[in-house]
């Protein structure tokens, strides 16, 4: 299993996390035995906006000793009265619903509490000034919630946020019909918007942890997938990995049989993570932009061409961390032969060569 490290902490994660929107249809031995497998095999991220109560007593349980072991994803929220998952943004029912995980799960404390399914900026402002987000606040405060993030689906509603300074971690929607789908009915916002969100995240040391990898399944399957082409779930999964700032990836587990299938993607073999093939179905705004892939290599020069551009761009954005990390690069834009290789090789036809001689004069070399 592969760790990335928080930025605003020192928690290492695993890069394949545990989705429960649907394992509570599975009973609870299979539930139990699904976290059990998951902790087995390296999983340590587990997110908890779950379809319906029943994981919670039985991660719970299973969890029993090993709760350093763990990292809770919980949603300040996500309402289980009755047993069946709802949406509030009442104060009170939220410190219930709370009150409620912690009990079921065993626990005394949250890795990381959520404002949670933040979708408009009407919702925003209410749990930032109604009180839910000072409740989250007193309890890092006392030492019960250690980090603060958001899920949202609306770039525009992380980017106001994070201009609140309050989050360490975003929980957000990534694929590629949601990234590069053309006609809006998918997801929110256009290309640039979702690619500059990941920047920013970066570039200000906000984690991601990825939900709808697969686009609720419609990926998988082409006559479902937006593109009338079926991508597989490693490629979305690399694909969500690849993006600036994401830590993390969440499938959906409804079983002991679908985590096996997930945990695979560790051992797979390049060529079965390789989503070079989007690059043609992509739209034409999403044509020319470095999205980092790395399809390009191995360069002949020997230059990591998806981070250089990384830098570049994080640069762009305002990140002075990303030129010093720029500056420490063994092999820089400047020692491009402009063979061009990687011109042949991107998926989204991205022009290397002349990109590399731009990045060159930016640093100064």
């Amino acid at each position: 299993m592969e760790y990335r490290k928080l930025p605003h902490g020192e928690e290492q994660i695993s890069v394949l996390g545990f989705g429960t929107s649907s394992i509570g249809a599975a009973g609870d031995k299979e539930i139990e035995a699904a976290m059990t497998m998951a902790l087995e095999n390296g999983i340590n991220y587990f997110d908890m906006a779950s379809a319906d109560a029943a994981p919670f007593s039985a991660f719970g349980r299973a969890m029993a000793g090993k709760r350093k072991n763990v990292y809770f994803q919980i949603h300040f929220g996500a309402d289980y009265r009755g047993g069946k998952y709802g949406w509030t943004t009442d104060l009170d029912a939220v410190k219930r619903s709370v009150d409620w995980q912690l009990s079921a799960l065993k626990t005394d404390y949250i890795d990381f509490g959520f404002l949670h399914c933040i979708d408009e900026e009407s919702d925003l402002q209410h749990v930032m000034q109604g009180g839910i987000l000072d409740y989250i606040l007193q309890l890092k405060k006392e030492g019960i919630v250690r980090h603060i993030g958001l899920s949202s689906h609306t770039p525009s509603v992380v980017q106001t946020a994070l201009d609140a300074g309050i989050m360490d971690m975003l929980m957000f929607s990534i694929n590629p019909a949601y990234d590069y789908e053309q006609n809006g009915e998918y997801a929110i916002g256009s290309v640039g918007e979702r690619q500059d969100l990941y920047r920013r995240c970066e570039a200000e040391g906000v984690g991601i942890s990825v939900m709808k990898a697969f686009s609720g399944g419609q990926l998988l399957n082409a006559g479902t997938s937006p593109f009338g082409k079926a991508l597989t779930e490693y490629q979305c999964i690399q694909y969500a990995l690849d993006k600036p700032g994401v830590i993390t990836v969440l499938p959906g587990v409804r079983s002991c049989e679908d985590l096996k299938r997930i945990l695979g993607f560790s051992s797979a073999p390049p060529e079965e993570k390789d989503y070079s093939v989007i690059g043609t179905f992509a739209p034409q705004e999403a044509v020319g932009n470095c999205v980092y892939c790395n399809h390009c290599q191995p360069c002949p020069a020997g230059l990591n061409v998806g981070l250089i551009n990384k830098y570049y761009d994080l640069a762009l954005a305002g990140d002075e961390l990303a030129k010093n990390h720029y500056a420490n690069l063994e092999k820089k834009a400047g020692g491009c032969i402009r063979c061009g290789h990687c011109d042949s090789r991107c998926p989204f036809h991205v022009r290397q060569a002349d990109r590399m001689q731009r990045i060159r004069k930016y640093f100064g070399e």
